[in-house]
């Protein structure tokens, strides 16, 4: 068991390695700088298990799960986004005029 966990770990680490090789490559072939690669990067990493489990359950006849995975990891993204923006610089919120 010891040597299947050990070899999982060490593709997972190269798949890593190969795609940020490839990123940062492409990003600099294109003119892009290592920052805009990383959140290329970092944006994918985030989407892609979602994308797979909607596809999944989408090919498995439950729309419900794969619309309700969509719905709920926007509400939260946005929520975090702002939440994480609020701890750095507070926001104002004042009564309309």
């Amino acid at each position: 068991m010891r040597y299947k966990t050990v070899n999982v770990l060490f593709v997972m680490l190269n798949t890593l390695l190969l795609i940020g090789g490839l990123a940062l490559i492409l990003a600099g072939a294109n003119g892009l700088t290592d920052g805009s690669a990383a959140v290329a990067i970092v944006a994918f990493g985030t989407s892609a298990p979602e994308l797979v489990i909607s596809v999944l359950s989408a090919l498995n006849g439950s729309a419900e799960m794969a619309i309700g995975n969509v719905v709920g990891s926007n509400i939260f993204n946005a929520l975090m986004i702002i939440g994480c923006t609020a701890l750095v610089l507070p926001i104002k919120v004042g009564r309309g005029r």
